[in-house]
């Protein structure tokens, strides 16, 4: 089975991309083996809290899960309170809880029980992923799987004019990841994930299939924020769910076309932090550290969250859910 380390900065778009691989992990399809945050839409903890609750809503409550780093590595930590919300969940606050910080541990404990089928999939920032390099270079070098968010290739950035938020935030450690990479990491970037729109039809949908999940009661507050967000910097009502169509890459999901590229992660320069400088015609003599995701079937990748949310409302109308705790709707 398809084993997962999911290590994000809910944010709204790894809201969604929680709430399918919760999905996925209740249809027996993936073990979801531990989740971790990274400091970015908002800190870590808070991060954490919002994970935490958002799993919790769709049906998992005892997923590992524990906060990373509480910064980037070199630079202060810039969030987003104008894109997800004060604390990361738009209109919608986590619960206060306790957040555990033994992250890298979590990692480990994943990596030593095999890697043939273990991905870790990082949606947020890189800062935990470039420090488990640096921390446990001999537990990274196992890692054959790794699929990360950033970057924007040959194409404009959303924070400059050449960068993308997730590389621009931390640029140190996405430029030491993709340096340290012994196999091609998955690119999923800006160019991509972009196309991933979710207009307010298709919420309404959504949030219909879920039916009685937990989650399903938030999720247009939650998504209210951003597309308030998209529509004030000119791009309609509607918003970009970046991180689920990168999980649905990295768990090859979704039909995809990519290319495979030598990439550098610009850290120091005021202008051109975060920019990513690809190679994509081996003119460095470089062995390739990324393979660079240049295309999706966007309308299929909706499909299958879709069917996702289907299977949270069979989850959460059945015996599972109550044998979880959970009261289905018509009982509570």
């Amino acid at each position: 089975m398809t084993r997962v380390i999911l290590d994000c900065d809910p944010g709204i778009d790894d809201t969604y991309a929680l709430i399918y691989l919760a999905a996925l992990n209740h249809a027996g399809r993936i073990e979801l083996d531990c989740v971790t945050t990274s400091a970015g839409n908002v800190d870590a903890q808070q991060c954490a809290r919002n994970a935490a609750w958002v799993l919790t809503q769709c049906g998992l409550r005892t997923i590992p899960l524990a906060a990373g780093l509480p910064g980037p590595l070199k630079l202060p930590l810039t969030t987003t309170p104008e894109t997800h919300g004060d604390t990361g969940l738009g209109y919608v606050t986590a619960p206060e809880r306790h957040v555990e910080h033994d992250w890298d541990l979590l990692w480990i404990d994943s990596i030593e029980r095999g890697t043939e089928d273990l991905h870790l999939i990082v949606t947020g920032p890189a800062t935990n992923l470039a420090a488990f390099a640096r921390l446990h270079p001999e537990h990274f070098a196992k890692l054959e799987h790794i699929t990360v968010m950033g970057g924007a290739v040959n194409y404009p950035g959303n924070t400059t004019p050449t960068a993308e938020w997730n590389f621009w935030v931390d640029p140190h450690a996405a430029q030491e990841v993709f340096t340290a990479a012994h196999t091609p990491i998955t690119l999923c970037p800006l160019n991509t994930t972009e196309q991933m729109v979710l207009e307010p039809e298709r919420l309404e949908m959504i949030v219909e299939k879920l039916g009685p999940t937990p989650i399903a009661e938030d999720l247009k507050e939650i998504t209210r924020f951003y597309f308030e967000f998209h529509e004030d910097v000119g791009e309609g009502y509607r918003a970009q769910i970046h991180d689920l169509l990168t999980v649905l890459v990295a768990l090859g999901d979704v039909a995809t076309s990519d290319c495979l590229a030598t990439i550098d992660v610009e850290p120091t320069s005021e202008l051109t932090r975060g920019t990513v400088v690809a190679d994509l015609r081996g003119m460095w003599e470089r062995e390739p550290n990324a393979r660079v995701i240049t295309g999706a079937e966007i309308a299929k990748a909706w499909e299958a969250f879709e069917r996702a949310c289907a299977t949270h409302s069979d989850f959460f109308s059945g015996d599972a859910a109550l044998a979880a705790g959970y009261h289905r709707k018509a009982e509570d």
